[in-house]
Formats: structure tokens, C-alpha cells, sequence
């Protein structure tokens, strides 16, 4: 069996600035008010994440009637419809809202645009959270398109009142060539000003297509309900490298390795440095002698907390942030 024997790390990789932030609010949130702290759908998908604030306190649910009246309650990274808002408030909980401000951007746009008569088509993926909230922010007038076949079938009322909006988390090229149908079929339709991709999903797409031609195989390190996840495995295998998601290092199988030495290395954004440091480690136990870094855009985007919970009113309940 040929060994591993150098390992390249996708730049960037891992955490971006919605999940820190979404991860930090529970946190403080378990600060502020102890445990238990309830949460909406899990925070972000990753399962070493949820589980490590499992330990701290954090109660994962789906359905608002599992939390008593008065409890602290947390919307996850992916956004909630309006009528788990409009519930909450009935029920009487303390919200802290965890959404992700590119995925409320996209609900104030739809918001908008809806004011002014407009109806939707949405590029995304069925039953994933984010796309249950946006369309959420609706009662009807906003369409799911999955891919191109689904376009052809779209029973738009209005085709000079139509935009389209799209799942933050998709892979870049399928939205491109969805959104090409959708133009081909309604030219008037109203674009975004500014795609609604998120940066940091093209950007570890784009650090993917750098790192995939340069290896024999490309680990994913993300958990298998991570939309982002899934999308960087997909797209280097669909540059002709094989490719396997691991939820941590234990996962890894050595077959994988069988005459591929070169190994490449890249996390979704909801998976912490800390399990891409463990696979590192575990393929440094498969023989792998170098590990490097290739160049990336270096993210600086940070994004402020909810009122209530930032470093000032911390600071006030004398809890240190």
C-alpha cells in the first residue's frame, strides 16, 4: 500500500463570519442566562458543534411546543419563516435571533419586492432550512426551482412582476446554469443586485477548484446535512478528483489512499479548525511527511451580534465576553 505523503489545505476552509457569529450567540446566550438555552433546529449543520453545546446546555428542538412558556430561545444560522416568528412572540420567549445576515438579506429583499407586486422563483434545495425560511417569509407567490427540468414547469401568473432569489449555500455553477434557464424562459426577471451566494461559499468553491487538480484525492471535512459540505465534495469529483466527506477523522478509511499520495484538505463552514487539525493528524499517522497551505483570499468579514448580547451588555450583567 502506497502511503499518503503530502496533504494540501484549501485556503480558506472552515468557519465563516455567520457561523462564528451563530455559534457565539448560543454561547453567550448559556452565559447570560444559564443553562438551558433552547434552539431552534440545529445552530448550524455540524454535528461536533451541536453536540458540543448539547454539553453546555443547549436544547436543539424543532417544535416551539417543546419549550416552555418564558424560556430563551435561539433562531439557527439558517433563518426561520414568519410563522415560527409570529409564534414565538405569542409563546412568549426571549429571542435571540442566530440568522445568518445573508440569508436575512435575502428575506428583506423578498420582503420588498413582494410589497411592490412581485412574485418569486427560488434556486434551492427542498426541505433544507434556509429555503423553508425564505419561502416562509411568504404566504404564496414564491416558486422552488431545484434545477433546470423544474424551470420548464414554474406557473408564473405575472412574468414582467417575477425576481428570483437563491439558497445562500449552493454550488455556484449549478445556480449559474438554473438561473440561465430561468432568464431563457422569463427575460424581464429581476436579478439580485448582488448574487445571494454567500461569500463564503464561493469562496472555498473557488479555493476547491485550485486544490482539486493538484491532488489524488480531496477530503471535505463537514457534517452530511451541510449544504456547503456536500456542494465542495461534489464539485471535485466533478473536476475529476475523487472525493469523500468525513464528520471527523475516525472516518477516514486508508483505502482511500491506495496509490494517491497527494491528499487535499478543505472544511465546510460550519466545520471547526479543530477536526481539520485531527484529520491532519490522522494522515501525518498514514505517513504523510508535509503538510502546506496554499494561497486564498484571506476573509476579514466579521458580523456584529444581536442587542442584548454583545460585549457592552455582557459586560453590564458582569459576564466577561
Amino acid at each position: 500500500m502506497d502511503n499518503v505523503q503530502e496533504v494540501l489545505l484549501a485556503e480558506p476552509r472552515g468557519f465563516c463570519a455567520g457561523v462564528d457569529r451563530a455559534i457565539e450567540i448560543v454561547e453567550r446566550a448559556l452565559k447570560k442566562f444559564g443553562a438551558p438555552v433552547y434552539v431552534r433546529h440545529e445552530i448550524v449543520h455540524n454535528t461536533y458543534v451541536v453536540n458540543d453545546l448539547k454539553s453546555k446546555g443547549a436544547v436543539f428542538i424543532e417544535d416551539l411546543a417543546e419549550v416552555p412558556p418564558g424560556a430563551v430561545l435561539v433562531f439557527s444560522a439558517h433563518g426561520v419563516s414568519k410563522a415560527v416568528r409570529l409564534e414565538a412572540a405569542q409563546r412568549g420567549f426571549e429571542v435571540y435571533d442566530a440568522t445568518c445576515p445573508l440569508v436575512t438579506k435575502v428575506h428583506v429583499e423578498v420582503a420588498k419586492l413582494a410589497r411592490e407586486g412581485y412574485e418569486f422563483i427560488m434556486i434551492g434545495h427542498k426541505g433544507h432550512p434556509e429555503v423553508e425560511g425564505t419561502m416562509g417569509q411568504l404566504s404564496d407567490g414564491i416558486h422552488l426551482v431545484e434545477d433546470v427540468a423544474d424551470v420548464d414547469r414554474v406557473p408564473v401568473r405575472n412574468p414582467g412582476r417575477l425576481a428570483v432569489v437563491t439558497q445562500t449555500t449552493l454550488s455556484v455553477d449549478d445556480a449559474a446554469e438554473i438561473l440561465s434557464a430561468v432568464k431563457r424562459r422569463f427575460p424581464a426577471v429581476r436579478e439580485p443586485k448582488q448574487q445571494d451566494i454567500c461569500y463564503a461559499t464561493q469562496n472555498r468553491q473557488d479555493a476547491v477548484k485550485v486544490l482539486a487538480p493538484q491532488v489524488d484525492v480531496v477530503i471535505v471535512v463537514g457534517s452530511p446535512t451541510s449544504s456547503n459540505s456536500n456542494r465542495l465534495r461534489e464539485l471535485a469529483e466533478r473536476l475529476g478528483t475523487p472525493s469523500h466527506m468525513v464528520d471527523s477523522a475516525e472516518q477516514l478509511q486508508p483505502a482511500w489512499f491506495d496509490g494517491r499520495p497527494r491528499v487535499g484538505l478543505t472544511a465546510g463552514a460550519s466545520a471547526p479548525e479543530l477536526l481539520v487539525q485531527q484529520v491532519v493528524d490522522r494522515l501525518k499517522a498514514l505517513g504523510a511527511v508535509s503538510v502546506r497551505r496554499l494561497q486564498g483570499v484571506e476573509e476579514t468579514i466579521q458580523f456584529p451580534l444581536p442587542r442584548g448580547l454583545g460585549d457592552k451588555a455582557m459586560a453590564e450583567a458582569g459576564l466577561a465576553p
